[in-house]
């Protein structure tokens, strides 16, 4: 009798063990099947995404750039000069100290300007030739000096002292500190640097260069190249 009550208790527990372990084979083989599938596919999907897949585009929808004009040119910029100047401007209120209202600016301003002779009025009986073809004399205008033109880059303020009065304004105010009358005296003064110089003087020389080695490649043996004894030093 205990045999067979022990033979009963204990066949619930043997039979059923088989099909639960196919069940959880068969459900470990499907999810390796599906595996098997989403494996290949995932690596193909991540082989059409880009590195950075929340990276940012850029788009350029500028407009292609348009040619207004040509026009030749009949000058010959036959020399540049470069000018440096320190502009050092003080603007003071009168029976009142410069702590209080007032203002010092240094400015240091750099700049170029050409000499250049200008062809465009010459005419006919501008160039003489002899007879043979061998002399040839050529009568040119007065170099004359270009606008100066500011480095920006490599113009700068050195120093500005205000006074208390000015830096109120400065922080309350909305308009930023405008410097564009230093800058039209720096120019000033470079241009009348340049006049001072020789630069026109070089602009003589290279522009008698050029035209007698031009002149010696079509055969002429002798060249004289005059200028106008006056000159518009202005430009």
């Amino acid at each position: 009798m205990p045999t067979l009550l022990s033979s009963r208790s204990a066949s619930p527990d043997v039979r059923p063990a088989p099909r639960r372990r196919r069940r959880g084979l068969l459900r470990l083989a499907a999810a390796g099947a599906g595996a098997a599938v989403l494996v290949p596919v995932g690596l193909q999907v991540a082989g059409w995404l880009p590195e950075d897949p929340f990276g940012r585009d850029e788009v350029d929808r500028s407009t292609t750039p348009l040619l207004l004009a040509l026009e030749d040119l009949h000058e010959y910029h036959a020399a540049t000069g470069a000018f440096q100047v320190v502009v050092d401007r003080e603007v003071d209120t009168r029976y009142v100290p410069s702590a209080i209202s007032g203002e010092r600016v240094q400015l240091l301003a750099t700049g170029t300007a050409d000499a250049y002779v200008d062809f465009s009025g010459l005419d006919a009986g501008a160039v003489t030739l002899s007879g043979d073809g061998t002399v040839a004399t050529i009568e040119l205008p007065a170099p004359r000096l270009d606008e100066v033109r500011i480095d920006p880059e490599e113009s700068r303020v050195l120093d500005r002292d205000r006074g208390l009065v000015e830096r109120i304004g400065d922080a309350v105010g909305d308009d930023p500190v405008d410097d564009s009358e230093l800058y039209a005296l720096a120019e000033d003064r470079l241009t009348a640097a340049a006049a001072e110089s020789d630069l026109r003087e070089r602009a003589e020389t290279n522009t008698r260069e050029m035209l007698t080695g031009l002149a010696r490649s079509f055969g002429v043996d002798e060249v004289e190249v005059r200028f106008e004894e006056t000159a518009d030093s202005a430009g």
